[in-house]
């Protein structure tokens, strides 16, 4: 048995108004920093065997929250990154709520596909290979994953059986993790958006603009990310952050 843990980034400036996407630069807030330790504390001595992330900078924080008190190395992974939004990266969410294409994204997103971008049926299905290339190369072992709420929402529909049409109903929160067992008869869902608390249960405060910017943090440094072939199985060993 493989227990595939799947994890949200933490809280950003951008998570509730914008698309951030692919926009290099977005770093995790005090909020989603406090979250990422907080995660790492509740994972507790579970015997993680390795920690696999997107190329993205809260990512990168989150995953290295949960990595350097464990001494892991950090495995960055193409496919594991955000959807490829396009022309709608960056853009505010208030204002694609009014695209002509919206309506697609929520009831048809296997078949609608963004301005000069992806559809959500392709993230799909390079989430799914990546994650079916990784598991494989870890029988029997507890391994991370860092991810995006999308692309990790994308992957949930697959393994329980929900048309990709439908992955809208589903909800990852910031830093919460969501965990697979996958079995001789199947994947099994051990936990789902699990954040440590109730507080998503809460109707949210009413925001308050926020003018500060983000705090910096460190995380390893840049480095080119490559691409993982489906038929290609990352090294069991590697240096201290490995990229695949």
């Amino acid at each position: 048995m493989t227990l595939l843990l799947l994890i949200r980034h933490g809280a950003n400036d951008w998570v509730h108004g914008r698309l951030a996407g692919w926009t290099p630069g977005v770093q995790l807030n005090a909020d989603g920093k406090a979250q990422a330790a907080a995660l790492s504390e509740r994972l507790g001595a579970l015997p993680i065997s390795a920690i696999y992330t997107s190329p993205l900078e809260r990512c990168v924080e989150t995953a290295t929250a949960i990595a350097q008190p464990r001494g892991l190395a950090l495995r960055l992974v193409e496919q594991l990154g955000e959807v490829r939004y396009g022309e709608w990266q960056g853009a505010e969410l208030k204002e694609l709520r009014k695209h002509a294409l919206w309506p697609g994204v929520q009831f048809y997103p296997s078949g609608t596909r963004f301005p000069n971008g992806e559809t959500l049926g392709e993230a799909q299905m390079r989430m799914v290979q990546a994650l079916d290339a990784l598991r494989a190369h870890h029988p029997k072992e507890c391994i991370v994953v860092c991810s995006h709420a999308d692309i990790i929402k994308l992957a949930i529909a697959y393994y329980v059986g929900m048309h990709v049409d439908l992955f809208q109903r589903l909800v990852i929160n910031p830093c919460s993790l969501t965990a697979f067992a996958f079995e001789p008869m199947g994947p099994r869902l051990l936990a789902f958006n699990e954040t440590g608390s109730l507080a998503h249960l809460y109707p949210p405060p009413e925001a308050a603009a926020s003018t500060t910017e983000p705090e910096t943090a460190p995380y390893p440094p840049a480095a080119p990310v490559l691409s993982l072939p489906a038929n290609e199985q990352p090294a069991a060993s590697e240096p201290e952050q490995e990229h695949v």
